[in-house]
């Protein structure tokens, strides 16, 4: 096994040098050159939290759109989380109070099998009479979904909201 990687490292250099492009370069850089491999756990070069506050489903859209071009553009070197709260977080019910399209949900349910993180806001689930049950098992539950966003700020993460 350990010559095969040799061989295809070797090859990949080659056909890299060969080709002498840009392109090239940043696809190695990025995620062609074994040197750069991410494995489980690694951390993240890039993280971000999207802000997800409301009900339109042309907005739902939106985010889930751009959740998925940032996963698209660096792969598995991005962390991805969408804050849900006030008319939002019916997103992440088992039942939600709003209608959600069924192509919302299962986008959601996508993004979260390939690591998109979903935070449910415990202030707006209160004000609904939700709990923790009545959520989807892939939604974490964050006490306040302001100061969720705030904090994973504090810790680096870029915030996007629209």
């Amino acid at each position: 096994m350990n010559s095969r990687r040799r061989i295809l490292t070797g090859f990949l250099t080659a056909a890299a040098g060969l080709l002498g492009s840009r392109a090239a370069q940043a696809k190695s850089e990025d995620s062609g050159d074994v040197d750069n491999m991410r494995f489980p756990g690694d951390p993240t070069d890039h993280n971000i939290i999207y802000q997800f506050n409301r009900a339109e489903l042309d907005y739902h859209n939106a985010v889930l759109h751009s959740v998925s071009e940032m996963l698209k553009k660096y792969g598995d070197n991005v962390t991805i989380v969408v804050a849900a709260f006030g008319p939002g977080i019916h997103i992440l019910a088992k039942k939600p109070g709003r209608p959600i399209a069924p192509d919302v949900a299962k986008r959601v349910q996508s993004l979260a099998d390939y690591g998109v993180k979903f935070h449910a806001c415990g202030n707006t689930m209160k004000t609904l009479g939700w709990t923790e049950k009545d959520m989807l098992p892939l939604a974490k539950v964050v006490q306040v979904g302001v100061a969720d966003i705030m904090e994973l700020q504090e810790q680096g993460y870029s915030y996007m909201s629209w």
